[in-house]
């Protein structure tokens, strides 16, 4: 079974009124019938990954591709940086021990 990584930014955003109606809803008005239980194959199979440490940088970049960025409002630093792990990822020799997703 392929790992299968996620992060807050891999979230739709969801405005705070949402949020707070969501919360509203009590537990026993949740419908978790599409959600399958968490068996033994399961906890086999997990696998624990620690997120990458992210570090203060002091870095040049062209005017007009942080306006693009900042254009996006809240949160462009960390678009930028997904944009350059993608890149990172995309040049990275495949991991042998990795299954292929091809």
């Amino acid at each position: 079974m392929p790992t299968i990584r996620k992060s807050r930014k891999d979230l739709p955003s969801i405005s705070k009124t949402r949020i707070e109606a969501l919360k509203a809803i009590p537990d026993e008005k949740i419908d978790f019938s599409d959600i399958p239980e968490l068996d033994e194959e399961f906890w086999e199979n997990a696998e624990w990954v620690e997120p990458d440490k992210t570090l203060p940088l002091t870095i040049r970049v062209k005017e007009s591709v942080l306006e693009y960025f900042k254009a996006g409002g809240k949160g462009y630093q960390t678009r930028i940086n997904a944009v350059l792990e993608s890149y990172v990822r995309a040049k990275k020799e495949p991991d042998p021990s990795q299954p292929s997703h091809r």
